[in-house]
């Protein structure tokens, strides 16, 4: 679904993303993940047209989207939520997601004025389905209260409702873990699933809950320095050396071995068998 080809970022001589190349295909749940700093959000931004790009091409479904402005993508059914959600805070959550669709009715003044019938109905369709995303994902008794009074992950939910409000073709979530406790974590993850399995949406997930990313994901792909790092299931990235070099740094990783190698050492040298920790070597001295 989306192609992302040689794509460069440059704020002035810092190089946020520098010749990134990555696939997201339909119906997949694409992760990405990398140390802070990596490239991550500003390549969301530069796909979602937060920001234009240096140099590089974005394709959706083979059409170019490079430096197309956010609300020509949202109409396109390219979304994206952000690290801190954006909520209308002093309107209800209901009215949040009624918000959303654009060209209703009742944003002419010609129409407040001959239209009152045309816009009463689409209101109607407007409450429904909002009741609807909300009963989805189980926060309907929240439906009346203030935006601005939810907690970190039902605002979280809340952004997620928002893209369903405009059936959304590929979301790209943006560090939807970030404060949120497990439980609702958990809940924002079965939501996602949902979402993918019964109604086709396609997302790119950033996170750093590594637990989160494994449940959800396939493919996951690793941003380093600006740059796609690799690419596989959650698993083999979990075990690939270059991945955990980036993300500890190759003094703290030799660091790490060593000490491995240290506390080894100490066990077999009081007659434990590797990895039997010093009780072993005890019994063997006793």
């Amino acid at each position: 679904m989306i192609r992302v080809e040689n794509l460069h970022k440059q704020f002035g001589g810092f190089r946020a993303v520098d010749g990134a190349s990555l696939e997201i295909a339909t119906g997949s749940i694409t992760g990405l993940i990398g140390p802070n700093g990596a490239g991550k959000s500003t390549l969301f931004n530069v796909i979602a047209g937060v920001h234009t790009p240096t140099s590089g091409k974005v394709t959706m479904d083979g059409e170019d989207i490079t430096g197309l402005a956010p609300h020509q993508l949202f109409h396109k059914g390219l979304l994206r939520t952000f690290q801190i959600a954006h909520e209308f805070p002093s309107m209800t959550v209901r009215e949040n997601l009624m918000m959303v669709p654009g060209g209703q009715s009742g944003e002419t003044l010609w129409n407040t004025w001959f239209g009152r019938g045309r816009i009463a109905r689409q209101e109607a369709d407007l409450l429904k389905k909002a009741d609807e995303v909300l009963d989805f994902l189980t926060i309907s008794h929240l439906r009346d209260e203030k935006a601005g009074n939810l907690s970190g992950g039902q605002k979280k939910l809340l952004e997620l409702g928002r893209t369903m409000m405009v059936e959304a073709k590929i979301v790209f979530l943006d560090e939807v873990g970030a404060g949120v406790n497990r439980t609702l974590l958990n809940t924002i993850g079965d939501a996602i699933v949902r979402l993918n399995k019964e109604r086709g949406y396609t997302f790119c997930v950033i996170e750093h809950d590594m637990d989160f990313i494994g449940r959800l994901c396939d493919p996951v792909i690793v941003m380093a320095e600006g740059k796609v790092l690799a690419e596989g299931s959650a698993e083999s990235i979990m075990q690939n050396e270059a991945v955990i070099e980036a993300y500890l740094g190759t003094g703290l990783k030799n660091r790490v071995k060593a000490e491995i190698a240290s506390e080894t050492a100490h066990h077999e040298s009081h007659g434990a068998q590797p990895g039997l920790g010093d009780e072993a070597g005890k019994e063997a001295e006793a």
